[in-house]
């Protein structure tokens, strides 16, 4: 991917996880990777040639997944480690960046490339390019307010927008690729060391040195081969911009480099050298969160924005059915369904309304109400949320969902997130989160997290669960208490392993017929379902 940006385990794809090709997908981002010299192409995300991931007809979903980046108080605390990536054109910046990320050999890592923020051309500029007399190789022709502010809000680990920049139009296409969730990100450009502002955000810096003459022989092969442009054009144009250019303004900014590569992607010595520093700090930054969540916010009133479903005989019957381990499957799933319709229910009483006169049969007005909002979005915690969506759908027609899967990680306890496709501009939307159990509140926390980074306002989030622990709920409550929490009971202990006492079960494992694993927690344990 030359001009575009890659993406390694986000993006489209489980950006790692996050998403397939629906709107505000990710799974787009993420191609084949080769180690070898091949053409450069634009695409939007890229990973090492063996990414840990699993692929379906629909989808591609990492098997390894980002842990949090936020902590106990919700607040972002771990910010993507940025590497910026310089030299010449033609020097072999992607084939460098591609080597770090096999390399690295984690998930959750994004290529951004300069060439992705070129600006778009006027009518006049469109017919000095056609001529090859606009010089693209100038700090001018890039859009730095554009690049920096991706870049910033990348970082952060909020979701962004990248332009996709069509170098035979010389223009931006009409649909922008969406990204999410990096753990490091590769940036690469010419100019990527040349202003101030873009400077700050970088925590290392790699200038890639390259023979001239290499360097002329690829933008000879590249232009022609992938650009269709003929060998006078691309000469006047490197003779005239390019070699100037980085005279000008790349070469003086090696000096500003942490490491120096010669010899581009070969230098297999420097690879890895930067690729242990990495780790290095990505080790620092790992976060416990989980763990936090279990000694915190105990022995304090239920929050306010907490509404449990009223205890009638009615619900009351049902939780004893569902409860009851030896309740068959039939059964199990018939009165879960019956409680997730009441749930939802009471869900949508909380969406904000306003009234609204119509006029009967009979020709009389009636002063009723509607919904005050743009639209309503359900989002699912796989699995187990997954099976609250028929409930959804039966009372909010046309809803969007979306999903998001989040796991424990056996060794360290902690969730982690392994997929995600959400509804395009989701951040105009009023979000019904659904997840069946909540035991510590970290998946739902992960959850809510994700959200928040794609712009939804944290008033206008819904969580529903069937069952709560009082840890879960003080947790969500906590770090976001703007969000309405909406559950059918609260179960005031969770035990060792993190279970909800006296609980409900497994219940994705209850709901699907499958077998529990030996130590299942309550929440996060769920595997995904095809």
């Amino acid at each position: 991917m030359a001009s575009g940006f890659l993406q390694s385990s986000l993006g489209e794809v489980w950006m790692s996880r996050i998403m397939h090709g629906g709107e505000g997908s990710l799974d787009r981002l993420l191609p084949s990777v080769s180690t070898g010299l091949s053409p450069r192409k634009r695409t939007t995300s890229q990973c090492k040639s063996e990414p840990p991931l699993l692929r379906t007809s629909k989808r591609t979903i990492y098997t390894a997944g980002r842990p949090p980046w936020y902590n106990e108080h919700g607040t972002q605390s771990k910010e993507a480690f940025v590497i910026g990536l310089c030299g010449g054109s033609a020097s072999g910046k992607t084939t460098v960046a591609r080597k770090i990320i096999e390399a690295l050999d984690v998930p959750w890592v994004v290529l951004l490339s300069m060439d992705s923020f070129y600006k778009v051309l006027s009518q006049d500029q469109q017919i000095l390019a056609a001529s090859n007399d606009y010089n693209f190789d100038h700090p001018d022709a890039f859009d730095f307010d554009l690049l920096t502010h991706t870049l910033r809000k990348l970082k952060q680990g909020k979701s962004v927008k990248i332009p996709v920049y069509d170098f035979t139009t010389h223009g931006r296409q009409k649909e922008w690729k969406t990204v999410y969730g990096a753990s490091v990100i590769i940036f690469e450009g010419i100019m990527a060391f040349a202003d101030k502002e873009l400077l700050q955000l970088l925590d290392m810096k790699i200038f890639v040195d390259t023979d001239s003459d290499i360097r002329l022989v690829r933008r000879l092969r590249r232009d022609i081969t992938e650009r269709g442009r003929d060998i006078e054009g691309v000469i006047k144009q490197y003779n005239k911009f390019v070699k100037p250019a980085f005279e000008q303004y790349i070469e003086p900014t090696m000096r500003l480099a942490d490491i120096v590569v010669p010899r581009g992607g070969g230098n297999m010595v420097a690879i890895d050298l930067i690729v242990q520093h990495v780790h290095s700090q990505l080790e620092e930054r790992e976060l416990s969160v989980r763990a936090a969540l279990a000694s915190a916010h105990q022995a304090q009133p239920l929050p306010q924005t907490l509404s449990v479903l009223e205890s009638t005989p009615q619900v009351r019957g049902m939780h004893t059915i569902i409860r009851n381990k030896e309740t068959s499957r039939d059964e199990f799933i018939f009165y879960s369904k019956r409680l997730m319709r009441l749930l939802i229910e009471r869900a949508l009483s909380f969406l904000p309304s306003q009234v609204h006169i119509v006029q009967t049969p009979q020709g009389e007005d009636y002063e009723g109400r509607t919904f005050h909002g743009k639209r309503i979005t359900g989002v699912s915690i796989l699995r187990a949320g997954e099976t609250m969506e028929p409930a959804l759908r039966a009372v909010c027609k046309d809803v969007r969902i979306g999903k998001i899967l989040i796991q424990t990680n056996q060794d360290t306890g902690e969730p982690e997130l392994h997929y995600l496709r959400l509804p395009k501009d989701i951040s105009e939307d009023h979000v019904i989160l659904m997840d069946c159990t909540v035991s510590t509140g970290a998946a739902a926390m992960m959850a809510v997290r994700v959200l928040l980074d794609h712009d939804v306002q944290e008033d206008k989030i819904l969580l529903v669960s069937l069952l709560m622990a009082e840890m879960g709920v003080h947790s969500v409550a906590y770090a976001f208490p703007q969000v309405k929490i909406i559950t059918t009971a609260v179960d005031k202990k969770v035990n060792d392993l993190f279970h909800i006492i006296p609980g409900i079960g497994n219940f994705g494992d209850r709901y699907f017929g499958t077998d529990a694993p030996p130590d299942w927690s309550d929440e996060e344990m769920d595997e995904p379902s095809y």
